[in-house]
């Protein structure tokens, strides 16, 4: 018998609109109107004072009646700033930490990813959620990271598995293909579906927001909301999907 779940993966650019206006309630709205079963978010903040010292993660599940699990990749004015996984359902952390970083500019952002597991009521499924960095070098010898012995290669991935998020990579990109090599990119597994950029929200010509599946998943539907709310909500668009497990 198969199973639906819905997977979304958004930047939510510290909650902080295109309008300037610090909102985790409107990114709470975006996710609510997605209706997913599965959240990954990119660029929160917890404990930071340009952000009204808000816990952004704590605050969207509680309004979405979600569980998360939250992960640091760096320090922000003495507060935390990384990514998240919110679910409906049981949700178990198996893995947070860092990824390679090269120290190029005072300004490069040490990179990291999350690994949960969810129990979708007799199948698990594994889903990692990360942000790349900006420098092809960074982001290969991430990409080599992650698909290595302590993530994906770990005895404790199995299948079926879930890596999203804003991998800051287009589809030509080297470290796109070393991923497609081992997994599918849902936005091209539908026949007659044209890929769907996902930022800026004002010109979306990129497609660096990613989602990649394993093997016993299959694409349902996937779209790109793009409504007056996620205009304004982020600088990115959320990519949602709806994956079958057989």
């Amino acid at each position: 018998m198969s199973k639906t779940v819905t997977v979304m993966t958004y930047n939510v650019h510290s909650a902080i609109g295109m309008d300037g206006t610090l909102s985790p309630g409107r990114i709470a709205e975006v996710i609510n109107q997605c209706n997913p079963d599965i959240v990954a978010l990119q660029e929160l903040d917890c404990g930071v004072p340009r952000t009204e010292m808000i816990d952004q993660a704590h605050l969207i599940a509680l309004n979405l009646n979600m569980s998360y699990h939250f992960h640091s990749s760096i320090q922000v004015q003495g507060g935390a700033y990384g990514n998240a996984i919110l679910s409906h359902y049981p949700a178990r952390m198996i893995k947070a930490g860092p990824l390679p970083t090269q120290i190029y500019n005072e300004s490069c952002e040490r990179r990291g990813a999350i690994w949960v597991a969810i129990d979708l009521g007799g199948s698990q499924l594994q889903v990692m959620a990360t942000h790349f960095g900006l420098n092809r070098k960074e982001r290969m010898a991430q990409t080599e990271e992650l698909l290595g012995p302590e993530w994906l290669g770990h005895a404790d991935c199995h299948e079926p598995v879930v890596l999203c998020g804003d991998f800051n990579a287009l589809p030509a990109s080297r470290a796109y293909r070393r991923i497609t090599d081992s997994l599918r990119d849902v936005q091209r597994c539908l026949k007659g579906r044209r890929p769907l950029g996902t930022c800026p929200v004002r010109f979306p010509f990129m497609r660096i927001d990613h989602l990649f599946i394993s093997n016993g998943l299959k694409v349902r539907s996937f779209t790109v909301p793009k409504t007056p709310l996620t205009r304004m909500a982020s600088d990115h668009f959320p990519l949602v999907v709806t994956l079958e497990l057989t």
